[in-house]
Order: structure tokens, then sequence, then C-alpha cells
């Protein structure tokens, strides 16, 4: 039979797993509504966001390693952004837009401008 502290342990690590995750879906729906993709763990977050034309999007990185903004169609790039530097661009027609950061390519998300 497992001990009060061993089942402590295990309560403790499955609330704190839970509160986590709520976290990060709090985190991803609010900057979903303020047009805001963070920059973090090497990930854009999130990593697909659609607006409405004339709309701008802010990105800020959270990271301790430079990022850039860029979209693949080289309608607009940034320079590296260090921490807590952030970027904006207005989209002003609609369309699927493919960002990536140019330093980490691998680095990838999707803007859909309605």
């Amino acid at each position: 039979m497992p001990t009060t502290t061993f089942r402590r342990a295990i309560v403790v690590s499955v609330g704190v797993a839970i509160f986590m995750a709520a976290s990060a879906d709090f985190s991803a729906a609010q900057a979903q509504e303020s047009n805001v993709v963070v920059i973090k763990n090497f990930m854009f977050s999130p990593m697909s966001l659609t607006i409405k034309a004339g709309s701008t999007v802010t990105w800020k990185n959270l990271d301790g390693e430079p990022h850039t903004v860029v979209n693949d169609a080289g309608l607009f790039r940034s320079g590296a952004l260090d921490q807590n530097d952030t970027f904006q661009f207005k989209f002003d027609k609609p369309g699927v837009y493919k960002v990536f950061c140019a330093i980490h390519p691998y680095m990838k998300e999707t803007i859909t401008v309605k």
C-alpha cells in the first residue's frame, strides 16, 4: 500500500499538470483575442490565427534567443527580435499568410485574414 507521502506527491503532481494545461489554453485564447503572437520555447503561439482584414498582429519574443518574423512571400520581415522585443504588421488584404523565423526556419505559423 502506498505511503501517505507518496499519495500526496501523486495528487500534487496531477494538480500541477492540470493547472499548467489550463494556463496554456488560457494564454493561447488570450493571445488570439488581442492578435498577439507569443514567441516562446522556439514556437509561435498560437501557430495559426484567424483575423479580420485591417487587423494588426503583434509578435512578442519571450525567448532568451533572437527570432525574426518573416512572410514567405516577402510581404514583411522583422529584424532580429531580442527578448521582450515586438514586431507589428497590419494585414489589409484577405488571404493566407505563411510566417516563419529566418534564424530557426522550423518555427512556422499561419495567419488567415478574412
